[in-house]
């Protein structure tokens, strides 16, 4: 008589190609994708937001900050850009933790995935979200006045990129906050206790020097004002290339940091 030992499970753990791996990430994207598909409501919870800012602080605080409304929203609109990218990272938290609560990932145990792919479709997913939102707050923007500078559709484009860039490292961080939060209610909470301080403390919505010096410190080499000032100059123009540098560096620098820690966290919860 033989014995048999009982073969272990694939699961996560397997070693999986590159290529099969990048495969995995764009299937669970889609997943993730077709779920707005089905349900459309599901943009507004990151596009009623972006537009009630653009016309609050437009309307609301455009005449007192910058003496006109127009002018104001030239300066603003760029930043707002910005934060609203910001923010919509928090949807890879939100529905990471999600996935997690209801024991998706449990279910991907048994398939031979890489250990990656399921935070890498997430976060491809977002991409295209985060597409949709700058897209939206432009056109707003144009409706209301806004028009672009000197470097024109060119220099939209290029503003696009980088954001998407940096999108795709600060999404790491949100992915760090979904796996280690209790439940997604407290993803956002993170968003209004972290995001609002970084985004309302920078350039974003008044130029720098109008704020005290020692503020001033910090939001010089606050990310958040380094990126809006990239995406002015590329949209209106001006200053180029040492914020644009500056802001990819500090993509390279959240995402060096906080992808391994995500990947690391990930494993340990499977």
């Amino acid at each position: 008589m033989t014995a048999t030992a009982e073969e272990p499970a694939a699961g996560p753990a397997a070693r999986v190609g590159l290529w099969e791996g990048v495969r995995q990430s764009l299937t669970l994207a889609w997943r993730t994708l077709v779920q707005v598909r089905h349900n459309p409501f599901e943009l507004s919870d990151f596009s009623i937001q972006p537009i009630m800012f653009v016309l609050l602080f437009t309307y609301v605080f455009g005449g007192a900050i910058a003496g006109s409304v127009q002018d104001y929203l030239t300066f603003m609109l760029p930043g707002m850009i910005v934060m609203n990218m910001l923010f919509v990272t928090l949807y890879v938290g939100q529905g990471l933790n999600t996935d997690l609560t209801r024991g998706f990932f449990d279910r991907l145990r048994s398939l031979p995935i890489a250990r990656w792919a399921p935070l890498a479709g997430r976060i491809a997913a977002d991409q295209v979200k985060q597409a949709w939102s700058i897209l939206l707050v432009f056109v707003v923007g144009v409706i209301l006045g806004f028009r672009l500078g000197s470097p024109g559709v060119v220099g939209m484009l290029g503003a696009v990129v980088l954001l998407l860039v940096f999108a795709l490292a600060f999404s790491w961080v949100a992915v760090l906050v979904g796996l280690l939060a209790k439940d997604a209610e407290r993803v956002q909470i993170f968003g209004f206790t972290s995001l609002f301080p970084l985004t309302f403390v920078s350039n974003v919505f008044v130029p720098a020097d109008t704020m005290p010096g020692w503020l001033q410190a910090f939001v010089d080499v606050n990310p958040v004002s380094i990126l809006a000032e990239a995406c002015r100059g590329l949209m209106l123009g001006g200053a180029v290339a040492s914020p644009v540098l500056k802001s990819l560096a500090w993509a390279v620098a959240i995402a060096a940091v906080f992808a391994p820690l995500s990947v690391s966290v990930f494993k340990r919860k499977l």
